[in-house]
């Protein structure tokens, strides 16, 4: 017993350390530099300022009035020199190693690039210019919303993933109401010709099937018994009369079938229009774990004092879990569409002024930003910002939106 208990201890002991192992892995984010570096000198144009000798280029994201372009300033020992004496060329190299080429053409006093500069602004940057037959060449890094995450770390974090791709949407309203039993579901039970109980086959609470003996009666007219026989399976809910009373024409016993019951619920004026018989519906029955899923069977055809119509779905009761008066939580789909590319909504962050979801390529993570469209269930439509096939970023995105905003990593123009 002894060692045993030491064998124990031992064993939550390795187990403590390797939880702190885990929780110990680094996790870095790849735009925050090693070491504090100086900021980049800036020109009069607000852009980065890049020299080589006495030759000089100021290269600056402009987007004012426009979607965002590279425009660059040049000067030698100081002075401006004309933009049609120098040849230029960018590349920026984005995650995934994605090349945008950018070439350039002289206007006013400056070179202006030939493409937009989509978001993320996030990428290597390398330059390369030609003037007077001398070359020269700059290459910087200029990340943002970029973060490494190992993937052990990953993993012990649970951050889960999906590929981008098209998805259906399932636009639903909500509904709200309570359970009831449906018309005919109880039964009274009453003697044909008045006489003595001359025995009661069951009692309160019993199950009983069509057909099955429920009471034995003796007639006050001819003398002779006969038997009352249940009109329904159901259970004994109400219980009247006992052996040796008089029938005297009146109820003996209820029968109540409970094994289906009917949703009865509210939709308002704003949505008649979409609810339609046969609409299917996904409900939760409060007290109940399991979700129900069935479809609208009937519409009331009078409207309720609120001015709500009462729509009814059944749902089966096979583990008896549903009782009368029960509020039910509804969703009604009032359309179904297929889209070609979507995201789930469990993975949207908020980054600046965006909505991004996260790229993943290996063990490094990128914001990308969305323009997004229609919504239903768990998807978004999105109608751009990511390319289809993008493996991002779904449960525990917002570690990934904690360790860059810690990370302290700019939008640099």
């Amino acid at each position: 017993m002894k060692n045993n208990k030491i064998l124990s201890s031992l064993s939550l002991a390795m187990l403590l350390n390797l939880s702190l192992d885990l929780v110990s892995l680094p996790v870095m984010a790849s735009s925050a530099p090693a070491a504090e570096q100086p900021e980049p000198e800036k020109g009069p144009h607000r852009g980065r300022m890049l020299r080589d000798g006495d030759f000089a280029l100021e290269l600056s994201i402009f987007e004012t009035g426009v979607p965002p372009e590279f425009r660059v300033w040049l000067t030698k020992e100081g002075q401006p020199i004309d933009p049609k004496s120098v040849d230029l060329n960018v590349k920026l190299t984005r995650l995934g190693n994605v090349v945008d080429d950018i070439n350039f053409y002289v206007q006013g006093d400056f070179l202006r690039g030939d493409m937009e500069i989509y978001e993320p602004h996030s990428f290597v940057v390398t330059i390369e210019a030609k003037h007077q037959g001398k070359s020269y060449r700059w290459q910087y890094d200029n990340f943002e919303g970029r973060t490494i995450i190992e993937q052990a770390v990953a993993e012990a974090m649970d951050i889960q993933t999906a590929i981008a791709g098209p998805a259906t949407l399932h636009q639903t309203i909500p509904a709200y109401g309570t359970l009831a039993l449906p018309v005919g579901a109880q039964r009274s039970v009453s003697a044909r010709f008045d006489g003595e109980i001359t025995k009661l086959h069951v009692g309160f609470g019993e199950e009983v099937k069509k057909g099955q003996t429920l009471l034995t009666v003796e007639s006050n007219e001819s003398l002779k018994p006969y038997q009352v026989k249940a009109p329904s399976d159901g259970v004994i809910t109400e219980q009247f009369a006992n052996a040796g009373e008089q029938t005297a024409s009146r109820t003996l016993l209820s029968i109540t079938d409970s094994s289906q019951y009917i949703a009865k619920l509210a939709v308002y004026p704003s949505d008649y229009q979409k609810v339609r018989k046969g609409s299917v519906v996904n409900l939760q029955v409060e007290g109940v774990d399991r979700n129900y899923q069935g479809t609208i069977s009937f519409i009331e055809p009078k409207v309720r004092y609120d001015q709500a119509r009462i729509v009814w779905v059944t749902l089966p009761n096979e583990k008896g879990e549903l009782t009368t008066g029960s509020f039910v939580r509804a969703h009604i789909e009032v359309a179904t569409i297929d889209v070609p590319l979507a995201v789930k909504r469990v993975g949207l962050q908020g980054f600046r002024d965006f909505t991004v979801v996260y790229a993943k390529v290996g063990e490094q993570y990128e914001v990308r930003m969305l323009e997004l469209g229609r919504e239903g269930g768990e998807w978004v439509e999105v109608l751009g910002g990511l390319n289809p096939g993008t493996e991002y970023v779904t449960e525990n995105s917002y570690i990934l939106k904690a360790d860059i905003e810690k990370s302290g990593a700019s939008h640099d123009h």
